[in-house]
């Protein structure tokens, strides 16, 4: 099975299995110390243990609240939606999990499974719930310490520590520009790599039992021309 050392090495002759696990990340700010592939990065942890064939990462998604950031890419939430509902369409199997680690794409990859699971594809999504402040605080510098360390700035400066909850009406209206001038929600000062790791751990051991709960399906469907309902 092409698993683990992933699609975009393998040949087609070698693919085999009938789970294709897509990781989803972002091209976006994530404060002064942060870099901008940081849900990339993790996405891809998130899936590396899987017994499945793993996708490579697509880094760009819906991004738009961090609009006005030097390095930000986005696609927008239309876009993201057709490239999902596109590539499962594409994808001779049976099974289609696309794992997050961004919160702006989870609208347009809910209405992309939607969208997928009517025309008969098995596709679901999962996305780890790490709790902890929002973004570029201590929950993702503790994960990328654990993941990059080298990647990771020194200087840690704390951005809007106000709860989301609160700051989500002028975030969604303005943008995280309007709420926070380095980027950062929450406050990084306290990460950890041993954070770090035990977060993934449980997020890890959470997809896993995910995918475990799973039922295999039957031969995987052939793929649909690009464009075409399959």
């Amino acid at each position: 099975m092409a698993s683990r050392a992933g699609l975009a090495e393998s040949t087609s002759s070698a693919v085999a299995g009938d789970l294709l696990v897509v990781p989803l990340g972002a091209t976006e700010q994530h404060g002064p110390h942060l870099p901008l592939g940081t849900d990339t990065i993790i996405a891809s942890a998130l899936v590396s243990d899987l017994d499945a064939v793993i996708a490579p990462a697509l880094p760009y998604g819906s991004s738009g609240e961090h609009a006005g950031f030097p390095g930000t890419l986005s696609i927008g939430r239309a876009a993201l939606e057709h490239v999902l509902v596109e590539l499962a369409r594409s994808a001779a199997f049976a099974r289609v999990l696309f794992v997050s680690a961004h919160g702006g794409n989870a609208e347009p990859l809910a209405s992309a499974v939607r969208a997928l699971r009517e025309e008969g594809v098995d596709a679901r999504a999962w996305s780890p719930r790490w709790g902890g402040d929002a973004h570029a605080g201590r929950t993702e510098t503790s994960l990328m310490l654990a993941l990059a360390p080298e990647l990771v700035g020194s200087a840690r400066d704390p951005g809007n520590i106000a709860p989301l909850a609160e700051l989500m009406p002028r975030l969604r209206a303005e943008g995280v520009r309007a709420v926070s001038a380095n980027g950062v929600l929450g406050d990084p000062a306290d990460a950890s790599a041993d954070e770090g790791r035990a977060l993934l751990a449980a997020a890890r051991a959470g997809l896993a039992a995910f995918v475990a709960g799973w039922p295999a399906a039957a031969p995987p469907r052939a793929a649909a021309p690009a464009g075409d309902a399959a």
